[in-house]
């Protein structure tokens, strides 16, 4: 059962430095536009959104399933 706590903080770990990550992205995509070490965040970002709202309802519980599976 340690394993498996063990593993389970890493993963969180990791996805913290991974959200952390897409915020520097979004922050550097707004403020320098597009850099050539964060690539296309902001672009990809407003592309998933429109995707999302394209879909309506659908992408209400897309979304709603994603922010659950964050907390």
């Amino acid at each position: 059962m340690n394993a498996l706590n063990n593993l389970r903080d890493i993963i969180g770990a990791l996805t913290g430095i991974v959200v952390s990550l897409i915020a520097l992205g979004v922050a550097a995509g707004v403020v320098f536009g597009d850099v050539a070490f964060v690539g296309d965040v902001l672009g990809n970002l407003i592309g998933l959104v429109n995707d999302l709202g394209a879909q309506g309802i659908v992408g209400l519980i897309v979304l709603a399933v994603l922010l659950d599976m964050y907390r």
